[in-house]
């Protein structure tokens, strides 16, 4: 197998992902998610694809067993934050 990038291809950071079922496929739609507020969340959707079936199957696998190696080697991954205390105002 010989694996190339296209012309227009692109790489995103996304820390929000929907998925969307439907019978003939599924649909992952990915953006960014930010705060201004605790009480206040806003995701900006900017990518989304779409799998049949199987492939979505295949991408679950294949998730799930490079997610267990990456826990093997850092440790367990948390889906809550913890009570980390970030700095308020401007960064420099």
């Amino acid at each position: 197998m010989t694996l190339a990038q296209s012309p227009d291809f692109r790489e995103s950071y996304a820390n929000s992902v929907q998925v969307r079922v439907s019978v003939w496929d599924f649909q992952l739609v990915f953006g960014l998610a930010s705060s201004e507020s605790p009480e206040t969340v806003t995701v900006r959707n900017h990518n989304a694809i779409i799998l049949s079936p199987q492939q979505a199957k295949a991408l679950w696998n294949v998730l799930g067993q490079n997610i267990a190696q990456y826990e093997q080697a850092f440790g367990t991954l948390n889906l809550e934050p913890r009570g980390h205390s970030f700095p308020s105002g401007p960064v420099n």
